[in-house]
């Protein structure tokens, strides 16, 4: 093979071919603003899983501060990485050491296993004496290999990061993989409104790690989630989206893998283009991928990806080299004016992309495009979107990145969700993003908590997050599906602990259960986990299937986590990022209880479906019932709503009337009774201008939600609830007085 000029775009390892499409070489571009050489090394195989370096050359051009070079000869399915020599001066941001092997950001697959230690560390870890401690890493590895490397990290030492580290990394790192994008050229679903959605969140190897009839090399897998048994599962259930927590590539954190644990979450990524490759059956984790995506879109099930744009795995300065800090750390991350070896920490997971820098913007628009364009997914829900929207001067919704992300033609058109806040200054932003986004409602999520669990005052805010939460989005001119409406999410409690813990319990963690949110809204009605009492098991039975049902009949988008609708638990852990095993993966149980809470969820999801009341583009400010849509809300008694029944704190008991037009003109109308007591609580059916008679259609107070008495009520008429209990009418309308 031979180096020769290349060019500036595009960047990452592309493929060049003649007219006749034989492969002529592979040309190479990376960003470096503040490199003084750039060396592209290549590798191949031996037995043992050994790599054996066969080439290094360096790229003979800098053109815009992209070094680029063509390599003759080469193919695809090359191994390569990078090393790069620059200045070592942490104190102004640069921390270059070619003794470090990096990964390309644009590696479209990445080959290998890490081997986690001090070795990939840049600086020179010292004793109390300022002795540096690793130079026996100098010595010929992979020879000295896994004994050397324990003798290393048993040292311990300090880190003096104003000292470079001589240890060669290379035995311990993945290799970056050259390969050809192929534009998805599978089932692609037509363009239709959010209001349609059911968004299902899951964790892709936690939902199909004991999945039922699955075959076991597919469990765990993009392959397993686009299997018959997965999608038949899916469809019965009625979700149309998928939300899969991250499944770029990603490292765990040296302090987990020091404790024998890993990042079973994935929000920790290294690799913005490539798909993690445990998460493969198959050696084409690329084409699985896109598998998995044509079988979900033939079904009719959109696929939305959860993507960590605002840290990468590298951690804070005293954290490992495993690409962008090597590459050129002042460029890539966003560091403090005053003293540049220091990061800013507004994700508080060590560092923070330098989203400001066109660079690193083009880095980020590129992958989104890659992931619709190559790979054919359906959108996005952003990790700490605060941090993508932050400028110098603070959060900024004209920020360059949502500029670019509001005119690109490929991604303006895609599902744009934002988890609407960071631990950085003016972090929480809830209602603040742009008209094309739709954002995480946790306001909606501890209000719904705290209603069912009946504390005091709560009807106002009910209210708010049951209309789609128009006094946090309708300001700017958006819609209730601005507000993705959830109760539980990966973060946080499982339904089913959410009924049955008040405290976190998060001692497998290993963090002494000082981790994970302290104030969860959550009751155990008497007893902490788990109880053989019938009384509380059929209470908190109930207060799932009320919770299920608000969420499913408010306006706005609602979104599942997966487990909930058949009562999976996490024995009260909240915050289950480092559980990859049988505490973070869904216990799909096969009982009657299980059963019935799915069928439960069924129903409410069809009910959602036909209903046309839950399709409102705009939010509804009117309660006649003459116009095509309206909002309605009564007390118990049946009589409107005024400002001394809102003010009635002590209150736990509400009706909510919602009025739509099917496709035919013909008006719908629910009926929804919700009522928090502790005891049974009579209701009124109120009197309308529409002239109808109400039909039960859905009961918290039964397993599956069938209505214990199907007689239809008359206006005027009282009803019975249970405590804690909700009861769904739909009209049955006759001609107007």
């Amino acid at each position: 093979m031979q180096m020769l000029s290349g060019q500036p775009y595009p960047l990452g390892s592309q493929i060049v071919r003649d007219a006749d499409g034989q492969v002529l070489g592979v040309n190479f571009a990376l960003f470096s603003a503040h490199a003084t050489q750039v060396e592209l090394c290549i590798f191949r195989t031996e037995t043992g899983g050994h790599w054996q370096e066969v080439g290094r050359y360096s790229l003979p051009q800098q053109r815009q501060q992209i070094w680029c070079g063509f390599l003759a000869g080469a193919e695809p399915g090359m191994f390569y990485g990078y090393r790069i020599d620059g200045p070592y001066q942490p104190h102004l941001g640069h921390r270059f050491n070619p003794n470090k092997l990096l990964l390309d950001p644009y590696s479209r697959w990445i080959a290998g296993t890490l081997q986690p230690g001090p070795w990939h560390l840049g600086y020179a870890r010292v004793d109390a004496s300022g002795r540096p401690l690793d130079d026996e890493c100098q010595l010929e590895l992979p020879e000295l290999e896994r004994d050397g490397a324990k003798k290393v990290s048993a040292d311990g030492g300090i880190g003096d990061d104003s000292l470079p580290n001589s240890c060669d990394n290379a035995w311990a790192m993945p290799r970056s993989v050259v390969v050809e994008d192929q534009s998805f050229n599978g089932t692609r679903i037509l363009p239709r409104p959010l209001s349609y959605e059911v968004i299902y969140e899951m964790h892709l190897k936690g939902f199909s790690a004991r999945l039922p009839e699955l075959a076991e090399h597919l469990r765990g897998t993009f392959a397993g989630l686009g299997s018959d048994v997965a999608i038949r599962y899916l469809k019965s259930l009625g979700v149309t989206c998928v939300e899969l927590l991250p499944i770029q590539s990603f490292f765990s954190e040296p302090f987990l893998t020091d404790k024998g644990m890993t990042n079973y979450w994935g929000y920790n990524s290294i690799g913005f283009f490539a798909p993690h490759p445990s998460y493969c059956a198959t050696a084409d984790g690329i084409q699985e991928f896109k598998q998995m995506v044509d079988a979900l879109h033939q079904h009719d099930i959109r696929v939305v990806l959860d993507v960590v744009y605002n840290h990468t795995a590298e951690g804070s300065r005293l954290g490992p080299h495993y690409s962008f800090r090597g590459i050129d750390n002042a460029s890539y991350y966003r560091l403090h004016p005053n003293d540049k070896r220091f990061y800013i920490n507004d994700t508080g997971c060590g560092n923070c992309l330098n989203i400001s820098h066109p660079r690193v913007l083009q880095l980020v628009m590129d992958s989104l495009r890659y992931w619709v364009s190559v790979m054919g997914v359906d959108g996005f829900r952003f990790d700490l979107a605060t941090c993508l929207g932050r400028e110098p001067q603070g959060f900024d919704r004209g920020s360059g990145f949502f500029d670019a992300l509001m005119q690109d033609p490929v991604l303006s058109g895609v599902m744009l969700i934002a988890e609407p806040w960071d631990i950085g200054p003016g972090g929480y932003q809830l209602g603040q993003f742009p008209l094309v986004f739709s954002e995480w409602n946790d306001r909606y999520r501890d209000t719904i908590r705290r209603f069912w669990r009946g504390d005091y005052g709560m009807l106002p805010e009910l209210a708010k997050r049951l209309h789609g939460s128009g006094d946090l989005f309708e300001h700017s001119g958006r819609g209730p599906c601005s507000s993705i409406n959830f109760i539980s999410s990966h973060d946080g409690f499982t339904l089913r602990d959410l009924v049955s813990y008040e405290q976190r319990h998060n001692e497998a963690n290993g963090e002494d259960n000082r981790d994970g949110h302290h104030e969860n809204f959550s009751c155990n009605f008497g007893v902490e986990g788990h109880s053989d009492d019938p009384q509380i098991q059929a209470l908190r039975a109930r207060q799932c299937r009320n919770i299920l049902a608000t969420l499913l009949l408010s306006q706005g988008v609602p979104m599942l986590l997966a487990g909930d609708e058949q009562g999976n638990s996490q024995q009260g852990n909240n915050n289950a990022y480092c559980q990859d095993n049988s505490l973070g993966w869904i216990d799909w149980r096969d009982d009657e209880h299980s059963h019935a809470l799915q069928r439960f969820c069924r129903r409410l999801i069809d009910i959602r479906r036909q209903s046309s009341v839950f399709y409102c583009s705009s939010y509804i400010h009117t309660d006649d019932l003459l116009a095509p849509q309206a909002l309605a809300w009564f007390d118990a008694r049946g009589e409107a709503m005024s400002r001394v029944h809102w003010a009635e704190g002590h209150c736990r008991s509400l009706q909510m009337l919602l009025k739509g037009e099917n496709d035919n003109g013909q008006p719908e109308m629910l009926l929804l009774l919700l009522h928090a007591g502790d005891e049974q609580h009579a209701f009124t059916i109120p009197k309308t201008s529409l002239s109808a008679r109400w039909q039960p259609l859905l009961s918290s107070a039964t397993a599956d939600g069938t209505p214990q008495d199907s007689t239809p009520r008359k206006p005027g008429q009282q009803q019975l609830l249970i405590s804690h209990s909700l009861l769904l009418f739909k009209a049955i309308i006759h001609a107007t007085n």
